[in-house]
């Protein structure tokens, strides 16, 4: 399993400025930026430096770029469970890594309290996801114990505001 350090960037007005636009819309150009800057926080800079700034944050990890289509063309669903004490040390990792590789998911995480696992799967549609759950079951059932499966219906909200980016600079932007 793959692990990486956290992105080591020195945050610039400019950066989360920037950061913030593209969450708005992820296809605006830099010279489209570089005018947004200019225009919106009087920041004169060229689409040079921006592209420079967009690369930099990039190559350093600072965000992440995903295709990630339409809600309307899936169900999504919250997938929850234990491991096994029993089946633990010869099963996690098959257990975890079917999971984390499926092409199902789109993102996989640990959570607190009742040291749950969890991941929010992609479905084209109910039958795929039962199809998903049986063939996990099939190789993985004797790792894991509490299962839940959660279909999440009417997604509401599926995107990064660019209000929340705020914080990353230390003086106010």
């Amino acid at each position: 399993m793959e692990t990486r350090d956290a992105p080591d960037w020195d945050f610039k007005e400019r950066d989360v400025l920037v950061l913030r636009e593209l969450s708005r819309d992820p296809q605006l150009s830099s010279r489209d930026l570089a005018g947004i800057l200019e225009e919106k926080y009087d920041i004169d800079v060229s689409h040079v430096t921006v592209s420079e700034s967009i690369r930099g944050m990039r190559e350093e990890g600072v965000f992440r770029e995903a295709i990630i289509p339409n809600e309307e063309y899936f169900y999504f669903a919250l997938f929850e469970f234990k491991f096994n004490p029993e089946h633990f040390e010869s099963e996690w990792r098959p257990a975890m890594e079917f999971i984390r590789d499926s092409p199902n998911t789109l993102f996989y995480f640990l959570s607190d309290g009742e040291y749950q696992w969890k991941s929010v799967m992609m479905f084209t549609g109910r039958e795929a996801q039962s199809r998903w759950i049986h063939g996990f079951y099939k190789h993985h059932g004797a790792a894991v114990e509490n299962i839940r499966n959660s279909l999440m219906t009417n997604v509401l909200k599926f995107r990064t505001d660019p209000e929340i980016l705020e914080n990353l600079h230390e003086s106010e932007v």
